[in-house]
């Protein structure tokens, strides 16, 4: 482990437990269930004897993943595997320190078991534990294949999750001919897969190899060679099964059989490789005016050609919902339907009544003039005029929204006056002690 210098060190707070036993294993470096120790970490431990006999250096065995590294018996007692530079054996009256400095670095990614067996002077009292911890990662990630998944996408996998910092690079070499070269533009991480986006085309069934360059696992180890490497063949779209449009079979036959060079081939199959693309755009273009399958970007033509009079911001799934339904809402345009469906659709609000408006008009024989009755408008302007009542009460927002449907929806003809909302709940005014008065600030209720 890294050695950390502190300028100080404060203790707040000590514990003292209660311990029977008289020889203790203290002092690990690295700890028990450590993880992340480098690779070149030297293995520290101490005995201590609690008490007055000491620590028996004759009866202390180490062993480092069932290797033998320590033994005090021996003249020799650090095994040579342990031996490195910082390797050392220090006793005083009641410790017993050693270091063992394994003379080649740790096993990347190793679970390192540590077993320790030593006794007191005079053997009373003994101690057999063990320990483990875990080794940092060393290993390089390794790309483990490639594969086309569409003529501008290709996928990288690894033996473990990586990240593509933007220093990554992506170099792609074509193995076979005719083929047209390509280059990465997006690389974009997903655990162990890479998935790149290339500025053109692969060419159909052609080998390429893709060299990696740049990209690290989690814990920074780049990709090395040779497994920095893979080849894959060029994506090829799907086609129907009795299709066969061979331009080189379209040529007469003298003008192949004069083909000695093979030129005339090699051309050919380049505009091969264009027709096949233009064929597999129109073989997918049904997924383009598809409302389910269609590309976010062809949602918003499809609204266009319609026609779509809302400026709703609407996400993905609205908008082809909106689509499904546009051509019904123009349909019902101007019925009380139509209003109902399209308040529905946009606000998830169902109305509870269209009503005729119906003003404070005189009723012969109740009326006060001046007191409850009111000058309400033309008798034309009411036979054509309506209120909507909702369930619940809405927002600014949904207002707004609700009033701009209802006015491109409602007939021309006709004018809408009031939107009816429940009245808030109405709070009691409750009596409270030392406030109230009878009969004053309290209501019974």
């Amino acid at each position: 482990m890294a050695t950390v210098e502190l300028p100080a060190l404060y203790v707040d707070t000590v514990s003292l437990l209660a311990e029977t036993r008289r020889l203790l294993l203290l002092n690990r470096s690295p700890g028990p269930g450590e993880e992340g120790v480098p690779v070149d970490s030297a293995l520290e431990l101490e005995m201590v004897d609690i008490g007055t006999d000491g620590i028996s250096r004759a009866g202390t065995r180490v062993w480092v993943d069932g290797i033998l590294a320590f033994a005090g018996v021996d003249s020799v007692e650090v095994q040579p595997a342990f031996a490195g530079p910082l390797a050392e054996v220090a006793q005083t009256a009641d410790t017993l320190r050693v270091v063992l400095h394994p003379a080649t670095p740790l096993a990347s990614q190793a679970s390192v078991s540590v077993r320790v067996v030593s006794a007191t002077a005079g053997g009373a009292h003994h101690l057999d534990e063990t320990y483990i911890f875990s080794v940092e990662d060393r290993t390089a990630p390794r790309l483990v294949g490639a594969q086309a998944l569409a003529p501008k996408s290709v996928r990288l996998a690894f033996d473990e999750d990586v990240r593509v910092p933007s220093s990554a690079r992506f170099t792609f070499t074509a193995r076979g001919a005719p083929a047209v070269p390509v280059a990465a533009l997006e690389a974009a991480a997903d655990g162990a897969l890479v998935h790149l986006v290339l500025d053109t085309e692969l060419t159909p069934d052609v080998a390429y190899e893709v060299l990696v360059d740049g990209v690290t696992d989690a814990h920074g180890n780049p990709v090395l060679a040779p497994y920095h490497r893979a080849t894959f063949a060029g994506f090829r779209p799907a086609r129907p099964p009795s299709r066969h449009f061979a331009l080189w079979e379209m040529l007469p036959g003298h003008n192949r059989r004069d083909d000695v060079t093979g030129d005339l081939h090699r051309f050919v199959s380049c505009l091969q490789e264009v027709t096949d693309l233009l064929l597999a755009d129109l073989d997918a273009f049904p997924d383009v005016f598809d409302l389910e399958r269609a590309p976010e970007a062809f949602l918003d033509a499809i609204l266009q050609d319609l026609g779509n009079p809302f400026a709703f911001e609407l996400d993905v799934l609205g908008r082809r919902r909106l689509a499904s339904v546009l051509v019904a809402m123009y349909q019902q345009k101007g019925t009380a339907l139509g209003l109902r469906n399209a308040i529905r659709f946009f606000l998830g609000i169902e109305v509870r009544a269209i009503s005729p408006f119906a003003s404070d008009t005189l009723v012969l024989g109740e009326s006060e003039l001046g007191v409850d009755w009111v000058l309400g408008p033309s008798e034309r302007f009411a036979r054509y005029a309506f209120n909507i009542g909702v369930d619940r009460l809405l927002t600014l927002a949904e207002r707004q929204r609700l009033r701009a449907l209802v006015g491109y929806l409602k007939p021309a003809h006709t004018h809408f006056v009031d939107l009816v909302e429940p009245l808030p709940p109405i709070l009691p005014e409750h009596w409270e002690l030392g406030l109230s008065e009878l009969g004053e600030t309290t209501t019974l209720h």
